[in-house]
């Protein structure tokens, strides 16, 4: 086992145990609260192309129980002792957690770590919780934003299997078998695709013991074909969908840019710093603009999602179906100006505090802190978990007009119009 201290900056130690698991520990002493955070690199960009929703199917099924530990078992044991526990399915990683005391977290983790590594998926579970997916498919299929950021992502990336639903379609879940999630689970839930995080009121070397007497023994990987992943070429020109759903009170515009992934790391940080300069409050450009001057949109916002391979860029507004059009004009000119005009010292430096308190008030506690370094650590490394408020109070206004011509340009994005149907 070898132990790293990663930078002089970052407070938690990173171990890699001999079977190539990752372990990160940080010590807080303040509340006897301990937060365990296990990430899988096991998401949704795993899939063959025939196993779409497959990751996500597999998240409900890990908590269905091993030989060892019947269903509901587990909920039972955390439950018990105050604890919660919960999981997420994303493109890049599955994510399991449990929030528990340091007292009982010799009795819970190795539970979690049953679970994850030995997953029964039993037949019967598997076709009664195949139910359960399929309606949260039809239920997501079901909600307007749902449907229009989806069709958004799949014009945005057409190539890459960010493009996909996570949670699949009901087509492709009714054409899987028990067996075949079985041999998903144990090529993708191996020791070096998983980081373990544990944060809170637990000494270093009790850390290491329970991690690793947890997991220790790995079930043999079976043999699947590896995935060839297309980097997803820039978008070149304007790729309009427009869509007419029942039900549908107000129209939605969504635009969507291809940004870079974590290989370009200081462009990510720029392009969330400029998503709130465009809107990312009251007195950020487009909502001053759109919302309280001219009212001609009910809402807008503009959101930056880091990925591993390529990031994502979006701005979306809530209008009448009559505005659509001067709206996505007047965003147009708005991306034109951050090219060609720098942001005033006063703007840049407003935003650069919202981003930083938003930052700071997002560790406070040790599940955050968790979720923080191992969502890092599936994606790229933990340690630039913390460079975030220092990247962003570095940068100038020349540089930030650089990434919008870069990556935000008014002639080359995808958008989705969501017009109510015609009555």
């Amino acid at each position: 086992m070898t132990a790293l201290l990663t930078t002089s900056e970052f407070p938690a130690r990173l171990h890699k145990l001999d079977n190539g698991l990752t372990v990160l520990h940080q010590y807080i002493s303040a509340t006897p609260v301990v937060a365990v955070d296990v990430w899988v690199r096991a998401g949704a960009i795993a899939e063959p192309e025939q196993w779409v929703g497959m990751a996500h199917f597999l998240e409900h099924m890990i908590f269905k129980g091993t030989d060892d530990l019947p269903p509901g078992y587990f909920d039972q044991v955390i439950e018990n002792r105050g604890g919660i526990t919960n999981a997420a399915t994303s493109h890049d990683y599955a994510h399991y957690f449990i929030n528990t005391t340091a007292a009982h977290l010799p009795d819970t983790l190795p539970c979690l770590a049953e679970l994850l590594i030995n997953a029964a998926i039993p037949e019967d579970e598997f076709w009664r919780e195949r139910d359960v997916v399929l309606e949260e498919i039809r239920q997501a299929e079901d909600d307007p934003d749902w449907l229009g950021f989806q069709a958004l992502m799949e014009s945005v990336y057409q190539c890459h299997p960010y493009g996909r639903s996570v949670l699949g379609s009901a087509e492709q879940l009714l054409a899987r078998s028990p067996e075949e999630m079985r041999c998903f689970h144990r090529a993708h839930y191996q020791p070096e695709n998983m980081t373990v995080v544990v944060v809170g009121d637990v000494d270093e070397d009790t850390t290491l013991r329970l991690v690793e007497q947890a997991f220790h023994r790995f079930p043999t990987r079976p043999h699947l074909p590896s995935l060839s992943i297309e980097a997803e070429p820039p978008i070149t020109e304007i790729r309009r969908q427009e869509l007419h759903l029942p039900r549908l009170e107000q129209a939605r515009l969504l635009m969507g840019w291809v940004g870079p992934g974590v290989d370009q790391l200081r462009s990510a940080y720029g392009l969330d710093l400029l998503s709130v300069v465009l809107a990312g409050g009251r007195s950020s450009r487009l909502v001053r603009e759109l919302r309280e001057e001219r009212q001609l949109v009910q809402g807008v916002s503009s959101g930056f999602s880091l990925q591993r391979d390529s990031s994502l860029f979006t701005i979306h507004a809530w209008l009448e179906p009559e505005y659509v059009d001067v709206v996505e004009g007047i965003i147009g000119d708005r991306l034109s100006e951050l090219m060609t005009q720098p942001i005033s010292d006063a703007e840049l430096a407003r935003h650069k505090r919202l981003l930083c308190n938003d930052y700071a008030f997002s560790t406070e506690t040790s599940s955050q802190l968790a979720g923080l370094y191992g969502y890092y650590n599936t994606i790229a490394q933990a340690d630039i978990a913390v460079q975030y408020p220092k990247q962003i109070r570095s940068f100038e206004a020349q540089e930030l007009q650089q990434l919008a011509s870069q990556y935000l340009s008014p002639y080359h994005y995808a958008a989705v119009v969501l017009k109510p149907l015609p009555m």
